[in-house]
């Protein structure tokens, strides 16, 4: 991964013990950043995909539940066309994201906060445990930030979307945020991309499950 990581004092042993301590953080509020807590902590033991997100929206930091809201119908379809039931990801697969707070709205109140590199620092190590706990095979990050954590520098999304890449030992393959305020899926060639990065989620699924 590209980013840095700074050091929790926490060293998890297992994903449960880990969980709870991500649950209880409350780094980047003491730093003073605008975030709302608790963090959303989402991930079973042996998952062997895991989606990677920006942050938690309105909803996901009430439902503690990733992608709660519109954008969870859209990738859900896209991950229903790759072979996968909703509620069998979720209750078997590891849905995380770069930082795990509410950030707030953006300036102008359009669309969400995109977390600040401090922000961002201070969450990583969590993924960082969660990857060494968890041991996913495939990972799907979406959106642009997330996408930003295996490349440097970082591909547009006409560039990676619709690619698939071996990196560190786990295939990754970016999907777009799934955000209604986005327009970039809707244009017909980006959603050419999208299929074909559906295509080969579609393959890695098969090759993970057999099914």
């Amino acid at each position: 991964m590209s980013q840095s990581a700074t050091t929790h004092s926490f060293e998890s042993q297992t994903l449960t013990d880990l969980q709870t301590a991500i649950r209880a953080c409350r780094k980047c509020l003491e730093a003073g950043h605008a975030i709302t807590p608790p963090p959303v902590v989402h991930g079973a033991s042996g998952a062997r995909v895991m989606t990677i997100g920006q942050a938690p929206g309105p909803t996901e930091v009430v439902a503690q539940r990733p992608f709660n809201a519109g954008s969870g119908k859209r990738l859900f379809l896209w991950l229903g066309q790759a072979g996968f039931d909703e509620a069998w990801f979720r209750a078997t697969q590891a849905m995380v994201a770069v930082t795990r707070c509410y950030p707030g709205k953006g300036k102008g109140g359009h669309g969400d906060r995109v977390p600040s590199r401090e922000e961002q620092a201070l969450c990583r190590p969590w993924l960082d445990q969660e990857l060494a706990l968890i041991q996913p095979r495939l990972i799907i990050p979406i959106g642009k930030l997330a996408i930003g954590l295996f490349f440097d520098p970082v591909p547009t999304l006409e560039d990676v979307i619709g690619t698939r890449h071996a990196i560190d030992g786990r295939i990754v393959i970016p999907l777009p945020h799934p955000s209604g305020a986005s327009t970039w899926p809707n244009k017909p060639e980006n959603a050419v991309r999208i299929k074909r990065a559906i295509a080969l989620i579609a393959a890695e699924r098969e090759l993970l499950f057999g099914r």
